[in-house]
């Protein structure tokens, strides 16, 4: 038993039905919290909806088949909705994107076979934490004109106000909100919120429900009672999921849409592509990560195949014309809390999606927009928590502020620009960390002593130039490199420049075992006193 649970391709049949009890009823709660998610990633992406459930059928029936992760649910992620908002409006049609998304498909199949799996560890955690932040930001941005009854933020937008005067303007904006959607997205988030309180859980059937789901049912319930009684407040048809009408094979893949395949030609396809690539193979990365963290078994899945699973994926997602693809944390979360074993739980969670597509299309039309904006609005939030930030800040200034310049380098430009801007930013004061006590003089009368005290590259070059120019004619230096294990050629032309014209000067300048020497020589004389007893003489 304990054999093939801890085999990470568990690919034999026996090995996944051994354990259906458990992961049956784990593939229902992660159905019933992937579906809101799929429909409500879709809606903030402005993509046709069934692309969103494209992406989490191919995600359980696909991915999680060739993924080397037992527990680990994949589907379209809230952390690339900006991207393809972006990416769409650049190339001008969601049909040119799905090209993008089958080569970045191909470029993380890519970065599977060459091993790049564990690139994702080099990522500093502040610039990590700046880019969830920034997402939910932008989440929260872009979903609160949908939960008050806007078809999107760009309609919203055209309503305010251009000038201080434009109080017709103004009114006509706050004429044009949905008071029921109002309605549906505050009942709803007041759920959410509740949802994730330690009291909520403790309930001793309903807690087990999960939160996405029960906003979304009390947006139906709503909907359903307005339409019985009062059918002036329910929302209009354009407010609600719209999916294909009729149930079966033939309805579902009229509506999928066709890549262009005459976007390969144009540049920015690339550009885009390796955009998606990188940053879904990030958060898959994370979310692989953390799924190992959380999984009872503590087993490891092997990095380099989930980027090569993960390509497949994309490919055949935008080939069917779905969003792109990423493992998903708050969907294995689910799965592992539920007591899921084996990948058979992924598995059954994708085959409800499609059974939900195929034959309950018409119940999904019940769904209010402003339910699944809620789910997103509260997405957001924990994306960006104040506690999480509070935690950043409590970490210093090394921390917070690659982390905020991440965040407004992200809302300034785009996703990929801001993650390098606050790598950037990260590596100036990782530099400066590493350089910060390289060189330490201590100077006794004439005396000097130079110490370097770990390695010492060329950042550390204004430092010994600055220690060396302190030492006056006649004097005495003592450069003492017995705890340097590497020293840079910048440092070694400096310090030849410095002896070649230390004796015109009448300096006197001794080595102790510098690295180029030798292996490092400890020295147990304590600086001071050695500095007292080589100025006495």
């Amino acid at each position: 038993m304990q054999t093939t649970l801890r085999n990470p391709d568990g690919a034999s049949a026996a090995g996944l039905l051994a354990h259906w009890r458990s992961d049956v009823p784990a593939g229902v709660v992660v159905f019933l919290v992937a579906l809101p998610l799929c429909l409500g990633i879709a809606l903030a992406s402005g993509v046709p909806l069934m692309a969103g459930l494209v992406s989490g059928i191919v995600g359980g029936l696909v991915v999680a088949w060739l993924s080397g992760s037992q527990l680990s649910v994949s589907g379209p992620a809230a952390g690339l909705v900006v991207i393809v908002v972006d990416a769409i409006a650049k190339l001008g049609s969601f049909e040119a994107f799905l090209v993008a998304v089958m080569v970045a498909g191909a470029l993380q199949w890519l970065f599977g076979r060459l091993q790049a799996g564990d690139l994702g560890a080099c990522f500093p955690s502040p610039v990590i934490k700046g880019m969830l932040a920034a997402i939910g930001l932008i989440l929260i941005l872009k979903q609160l004109p949908v939960a008050f009854g806007f078809v999107s933020g760009e309609q919203a937008m055209r309503l305010v106000p251009r000038t201080i005067d434009g109080f017709d303007d103004l009114g006509r904006l706050v004429g044009a909100v949905t008071g029921s959607a109002v309605i549906i997205a505050a009942g709803a988030l007041a759920i959410l919120f509740a949802w994730d309180s330690p009291w909520a859980k403790r309930l001793p059937l309903i807690g087990r429900l999960p939160g996405p789901l029960l906003a979304v049912l009390w947006g139906i319930g709503y909907q359903a009672v307005a339409m019985a009684t009062e059918p002036s407040v329910a929302l209009p048809d354009h407010q609600r999921v719209a999916l294909p009408e009729g149930d079966g094979l033939a309805a579902l893949w009229s509506q999928l849409a066709s890549p262009d395949w005459s976007a390969l030609a144009r540049p920015e396809v690339y550009t885009i592509a390796f955009t998606l690539a990188v940053v879904a193979s990030l958060e898959t990365l994370l979310s692989l990560e953390a799924a190992d963290r959380l999984d009872p078994l503590k087993r490891v899945a092997p990095p380099n195949r989930e980027l090569q699973a993960q390509g497949v994926g994309n490919l055949l997602a935008g080939l069917l014309g779905g969003l792109p693809i990423t493992a998903v944390i708050v969907r294995t979360s689910a799965n592992i809390q539920s007591g899921a074993r084996t990948r058979l739980s992924a598995v059954f969670h994708g085959v409800l999606l499609l059974a939900s597509v195929l034959f309950l299309s018409e119940f999904l039309q019940w769904v209010p927009l402003a339910a699944l904006a809620a789910v997103l609005l509260h997405t957001g939030f924990k994306l960006a928590k104040p506690a999480m930030i509070a935690a950043v800040w409590r970490e210093g200034w090394s921390a917070f502020v690659p982390f905020a310049v991440t965040v407004g380098a992200i809302l300034a430009t785009d996703l990929l620009i801001g993650i390098l801007i606050g790598l950037a930013c990260s590596m100036l004061f990782l530099i400066q960390a590493n350089t910060r006590g390289a060189l330490t003089m201590i100077s006794e009368g004439n005396v000097h002593l130079i110490r370097l005290s770990k390695d010492v590259s060329f950042f550390s070059k204004a430092t010994l130039r600055n220690h060396l120019n302190r030492v006056e004619p006649g004097h005495s230096l003592v450069i003492d490199g017995c705890n340097c294990g590497f020293m840079d050629r910048d440092i070694r032309e400096a310090l030849d420049d410095f002896m070649a014209h230390a004796q015109e000067r009448g300096i006197q300048v001794e080595l102790r075992s510098m690295p180029q020497a030798g292996p490092p020589v400890p020295s147990d004389e304590p600086p001071a006193q050695w500095l007292k007893a080589r100025s006495a003489r």
